[in-house]
């Protein structure tokens, strides 16, 4: 059993990072009235982690190459923790936010480099059930992280939401330094420091600009300005990565159509079948009236689903990873568009079965993504790619919840305005989509409370229906993309020796030397 420590001490740290993702969506409601503050600002905890995690995941990837993988993940372990003791005792939404911002560089350390360890200490057979493991260890992370979050918040409170991360991110740390291995690529190559700067100000240029867009209007100087820096950067990043000799991403391996439809499918991933879940909480908590615990057990469905195909797979697989991904990503897509059917008279019961059959998708896409990632490139490049798919899922989710925020919204007003009962639909709209439902039905005229929760009940299942759909969509298209452009192999002798680090004709390669 010791050749699996390796596998628990990567999934347990694997495990709190994500669980931390979704975790505090079922308790924002809470959080706000603790802290004395709005929902709409409360729901910066949920995005600054994401929005931290997907910039820094990019840069975290490629230097763990050249300073060591073990020694990253190690310190972003520690940071993780000290931040979520900041979370647990913040007196204020201002340093919750702060400290939610550093738990994501420190999620960051870790994540960027559970790819390539789990390539670097396993190979064949062994690295199918390792990736299994690790799959169904971030489906069920995710999916699982609304239940917990319900849970805590209930029954203890909100805080321990981030107590709870210290024993098991401690227990994460000893099992690391005794069973992990340290690995880096060859030689002190010159960091691509540039390349990390405007990758971060792009992508964190863009989702900010789509919550201001959200909450402001798409023409507002603002947002606008926020926009243009994001095509500024992002076009620096283009010229930078060109031109450095050792880039945070080596755009060349785009030229690879098998390494394009992988990052794309990781993209749109997080977005089809978990950006939703936050709105889905929203509608549950602020309009049906369930508490904490009632939200998180409507998402169980999905959680239990995809953890039991993701360990089917490690132990019948491997499949060949475009049946997996593409097929995973048709599923989700399914199950997004069977939750899409809500109206006025609808409960959280109404998801369940779109629930489980994206939760069937997640499970098969998972952890076939890192694998067919890692077999598109040299071993010496698992640290960048590693951290190239969790930047690009991560990215989807911080992006998914900013875009469907703004569809969300608009929905909601569009149907308000076409009632014609409510004066100013924008403003409801946005307080509607803030959580506030019950004061605005509270502050209408008693006579008309009935007509108006109707309306509110009405309006919130329109918005929700089109976030549903364009998720489906965007799994749809992830889907025929994959099956169009991935093609690698399910796993030949000479792939595995090559997964394994060695050449086909069995001798150690430059790159297995520095490893």
């Amino acid at each position: 059993m010791r050749k699996w420590w390796p596998l628990a001490a990567i999934c347990l740290g694997t495990f709190m990072l994500l669980l931390d993702v979704t975790i505090v969506t079922v308790a924002l409601p809470a959080m706000a009235a603790d802290l004395g503050t709005t929902l709409p600002d409360v729901e910066w905890v949920v995005d600054i982690y994401a929005l931290a995690l997907a910039s820094l995941l990019l840069g975290v990837g490629s230097r763990a190459d050249r300073v060591g993988r073990k020694k990253v993940y190690l310190v972003g372990l520690i940071v993780f923790t000290a931040a979520s003791l900041m979370c647990a005792v913040a007196p204020n939404v201002g340093v919750l936010i702060g400290a939610r911002a550093v738990q994501g560089l420190g999620a960051a350390g870790m994540f960027g480099t559970t790819i390539a360890l789990l390539g670097m200490h396993y190979s064949g057979r062994e690295r199918g059930v390792a990736f299994a493991v690790w799959g169904a260890t971030n489906s069920v992370a995710a999916a699982a992280g609304p239940v917990v979050g319900g849970l805590l918040t209930q029954y203890l409170d909100w805080r321990w939401i981030f107590f709870v991360n210290l024993p098991v991110c401690l227990a994460a740390v000893v099992m690391t330094l005794r069973s992990v291995r340290e690995a880096k690529g060859q030689g002190r190559q010159r960091a691509d420091v540039l390349g990390m700067v405007t990758f971060t100000v792009a992508s964190g240029a863009l989702t900010f600009g789509l919550i201001r867009a959200h909450s402001d209007g798409w023409a507002t100087p603002f947002t606008l300005g926020l926009f243009a820096t994001a095509a500024v950067a992002l076009t620096l990043f283009v010229v930078v990565e060109t031109r450095h000799e050792h880039p945070v991403l080596d755009l060349s391996l785009f030229r690879r159509p098998s390494f394009t439809g992988i990052m794309i499918s990781a993209l749109f991933l997080q977005g089809a079948a978990f950006a939703y879940l936050l709105f889905e909480s929203l509608w549950m908590q602020s309009v049906l009236g369930y508490e904490p615990v009632e939200a998180g057990l409507s998402i169980l469905p999905m959680c239990a689903s995809a953890f039991v195909v993701s360990a089917l797979a490690g132990r019948f697989g491997p499949w060949p990873p475009r049946a997996t991904i593409g097929g995973g990503l048709a599923l989700i897509a399914l199950g997004s568009g069977m939750q899409a059917t809500l109206d006025a008279e609808s409960s959280g019961g109404s998801l369940v079965a779109g629930l489980v059959v994206a939760g069937l998708g997640v499970g098969l896409v998972t952890p076939s993504l890192s694998a067919a990632a890692l077999a598109t490139v040299p071993p010496e490049r698992g640290g960048m790619v590693g951290g190239a798919v969790n930047t690009f899922r991560q990215l989807g989710f911080a992006l998914g919840i900013a875009g469907f925020g703004v569809i969300f919204q608009s929905r909601i007003e569009s149907v308000l305005k076409a009632d014609g009962s409510v004066p100013d639909p924008h403003a409801a709209a946005v307080a509607l989509s803030g959580g506030q439902a019950r004061s605005i039905v509270a502050g209408w005229p008693e006579g008309e409370r009935a007509e108006m929760a109707l309306l509110v009940r009405e309006a919130f299942a329109s918005g929700l229906n089109a976030v549903l759909v364009v998720a489906a969509a965007l799994g749809a298209a992830a889907s025929l993309l994959v099956v169009a452009t991935v093609r690698v192999p399910t796993g030949g002798a000479e792939q595995r020796k090559r997964a394994a680090g060695a050449s086909p004709h069995g001798q150690e390669t430059r790159a297995d030397a520095a490893l």
